[in-house]
């Protein structure tokens, strides 16, 4: 499968700015007000857009309102991630374990079977993970990969419902967008859990508002690279290259938070992202 030039561009730039904010709430010290920030700032931006946009079928309104309530568990179980484990820990999983769960819910609830090359992905992206759990001693790890393997199974479970809601929606950008708007707001007011006005006051809003708005950003911006990509090449070829978004999130963490995986934590990586990859293309 071949991507044209410009939208293979498009993807990787996509993936790293999916990586960029995921690394950006992992800076932070308060990674539940950079994170609630960020569902707030992503639910008023897609609000904006609303208007000038096709109201989604009456069909889809159940998918979009258990989309809600998985993304609030979602934001919720990556601010606990980030809170306890590195990236380089916790993205790969949380990116690469999803894809597979996918899969498995798709071939076992709705009987869309995978190939021997669908079985190989999944049986790599395993090996990586059982790797890449592998302790190392530092406090709170075990935490982290629960939150983290947690968080994979809520993607899974809202890939899911919404390939299915955006099917029913006739009206697919529409449909992306009110779930960032619908979980907006219970999301910030669960992570915060009563300390919503904490965000709003001292010397760390400058910082709060420049991760949670920049990732709210990129996150949107990263969302609708992928899909106009997806116009321009065939979806699997798309999805595989975005599994690249676990490089880059493990380059962004070397970088600028000093994180030093080890190589089997490296080996890790390659093996879930390969698989990925693969899983995608079958």
């Amino acid at each position: 499968m071949i991507i044209p030039p410009i939208a293979t561009a498009a993807v990787l730039g996509g993936a790293a700015l999916h990586a960029a904010w995921n690394v950006g709430i992992r800076g932070g010290t308060d990674r539940r007000a950079s994170t609630a920030l960020l569902a707030l700032a992503g639910g008023l931006i897609s609000a904006v857009a609303l208007p000038f946009l096709p109201a989604p079928a009456v069909a889809a309104w159940p998918h979009l309102a258990v989309s809600a309530v998985l993304h609030v568990l979602y934001y919720n179980l990556l601010a606990e991630a980030y809170s306890l484990g590195a990236v380089s820990l916790t993205y790969p999983l949380m990116r690469g374990v999803a894809p597979a769960l996918t899969a498995a819910i798709a071939a076992l609830g709705f009987g869309e079977h995978l190939g021997i090359a669908g079985w190989s992905g999944l049986i790599l992206i395993s090996c990586g993970v059982c790797l890449q759990a592998r302790p190392q001693g530092k406090p709170g790890e075990a935490r982290a990969l629960v939150f983290a393997l947690a968080n994979a199974l809520i993607v899974a479970l809202y890939t899911v419902n919404d390939a299915l809601g955006a099917r029913l929606s006739h009206s697919p950008v529409t449909y992306a967008l009110w779930t960032f708007v619908l979980p907006a707001v219970p999301a910030a007011l669960v992570l915060m859990r009563g300390r919503l006005a904490l965000m709003f006051t001292g010397d760390t809003l400058p910082s709060l508002l420049r991760r949670g708005v920049g990732g709210a950003i990129c996150s949107i911006a990263a969302y609708a690279v992928a899909l106009w990509a997806m116009t321009q090449a065939p979806i699997g070829a798309v999805a595989a290259l975005r599994e690249t978004a676990m490089l880059f999130g493990v380059i962004f963490a070397w970088w600028f938070l000093a994180e030093r995986p080890g190589r089997d934590r490296l080996l890790a990586l390659a093996m879930i992202a390969i698989g990925a990859a693969i899983l995608d293309l079958a």
